[in-house]
């Protein structure tokens, strides 16, 4: 087993409860952490045989793009889209961060967290 680190992947998106935020959109930081069996790729030198961090990028990308009211559907997304997308991946954590949020203070960001399990029937 090993682990894949995709970190601080920036998106500008349009998530929030209040209207501003839908309409004018803000900054977001995504990080990503996968768990997969990274032996057969150590060995063969070939891609097919890993878990791609490019598609990951672009799951993470594609996803922030629908906007959502909270940022834990959003990650739920993201989390659901890996599992569907890449069998190789057994557990998977993400983080998304709201850069400078408007919730009335000096608030650099804000963030959840959230990891999926995949189910031994899948």
């Amino acid at each position: 087993m090993g682990t894949i680190k995709v970190e601080n992947i920036r998106v500008f998106a349009h998530h929030g409860c209040l209207k501003e935020e839908t309409k004018i959109g803000s900054d977001y930081r995504v990080d990503l952490k996968v768990k997969a069996n990274l032996q057969t790729s150590a060995q063969s030198d070939q891609l097919s045989d890993t878990v791609d961090y490019v598609l990951l990028n672009r799951i993470v990308k594609e996803e922030m793009q629908q906007p959502s009211y909270l940022l834990e559907t959003v990650a739920k997304r993201i989390l659901n889209r890996i599992f569907i997308d890449d069998q190789m991946v057994h557990k998977a954590t993400v983080s998304v961060s709201k850069l400078n949020p408007p919730i009335g203070g000096d608030v650099e960001s804000v963030m959840i967290k959230m990891t999926q399990v995949r189910k031994k029937d899948e």
